[in-house]
């Protein structure tokens, strides 16, 4: 844990306030291992007991206990420190990721063991908020740690490279290695692309960071095309839940009667990365919009629709307004084959 009131007051305000009660069954109950065999058969024996069915001399629950069990509570810990450090790096708010990467690798290491590749995305994070900070140093140190797992390990995954390869790339984005940032982030999409699809919401992170790179560069032609493809990306995988979320409450499917309400389909790291990504295309579009409205336009209903889904009317109409005034400047929206923006419903 951190040491001292400055990082305590940190670590409360960035994760530790979030996750004080969530701790206390760990706190109280979680064994500790004196070696990995120790620590395998816990979980094995863990794990046969949650799978195991209700009823015969099968004791129940102590009260406050998680229905999961142990680990499962664990994993639930895991992946909630996760996506919260991971929400805190889209947003900018590098110093308040550290803690919530720190507690999400070290339940990982608890769950998993000191060598697991399950490791791999937590020093991932803490390698980003590293280079957020400007601590290139620190963050090669996480990265070649992070690389190191990765090639002891026989069964790492195609989403485990692939995020593996974008931290790598923007390490030399930050040293100026475009040559070495441009392989990674290659790399990075061939991988995602297995994982996912190229047309993937999780894949567009990779085209928009090299897009960065062959802006950096001036090969604006390059850097064009890629941000065309991260804006169409976005649009299609939010023009399309919209549609389903319509769809749905014009049949009415809420069958308990409650008032029906919007979503994105996505956690709330997700919802800050399309943010980031987004105003930050965006922001190129407005610079060059005399050459390409039709871009800027796209860019702006993808906004919109988003901010709407999130429930963030007031972000829905500035998108809108600026929408509008597109339209007034001669550029109608019919003639890019889009759709009116949203309105927020009562």
């Amino acid at each position: 844990m951190p040491d001292g009131p400055v990082h305590q007051k940190a670590d409360w305000g960035s994760i530790h306030e979030k996750i004080c009660q969530l701790l206390i069954p760990l706190r109280t109950t979680m064994p500790f291992y004196n070696s990995e065999e120790e620590r395998q058969h816990s979980l094995q024996q863990q794990q046969k007991r949650q799978a195991s069915p209700m009823g015969g001399n099968r004791s129940p629950p102590e009260p406050g206990a998680h229905p999961f069990g142990q680990f499962g509570w664990l994993k639930h810990l895991i992946e909630f420190c996760y996506t919260v450090a991971q929400k805190y790096l889209f947003e900018g708010r590098h110093e308040d990721a550290v803690p919530a990467a720190l507690h999400s690798l070290r339940f990982r290491m608890n769950m998993h063991g000191l060598s697991s590749v399950e490791l791999v995305p937590a020093y991932l994070l803490l390698a980003e908020a590293s280079l957020g900070l400007g601590r290139i140093v620190q963050a090669e140190e996480y990265l070649s740690q992070a690389r190191w797992t990765v090639l002891k390990s026989t069964d790492c995954s195609n989403a485990t490279h692939s995020l593996l390869h974008r931290n790598l790339g923007l390490l030399y984005m930050a040293k100026e290695n475009h040559e070495e940032a441009r392989y990674h982030l290659a790399n990075d999409i061939y991988f995602a692309s297995c994982a996912f699809g190229t047309e993937d919401i999780r894949t567009s992170g990779g085209y928009f960071h090299l897009a960065n790179v062959f802006h950096g560069l001036n090969k604006m032609e390059l850097a064009d095309t890629l941000y065309t493809k991260v804006s169409d990306i976005w649009y299609t995988y939010l023009n399309n839940h919209y549609q389903v979320l319509l769809q749905a409450r014009s049949q009415q499917i809420d069958l308990l009667g409650k008032q029906f309400v919007n979503d994105t389909g996505l956690d709330e790291a997700q919802e800050a990365e399309a943010i980031q990504i987004l105003t930050s295309i965006l922001s190129i579009r407005e610079s060059t919009s005399d050459k390409a409205p039709q871009k800027t336009v796209l860019v702006l209903k993808t906004l919109s629709m988003l901010y709407y889904l999130m429930l963030e009317c007031s972000k829905t109409g500035l998108a809108v307004l600026e929408l509008a005034l597109i339209d007034q400047a001669g550029l109608k929206l019919t003639e890019v084959h889009l759709p009116l923006p949203p309105k927020c419903w009562n």
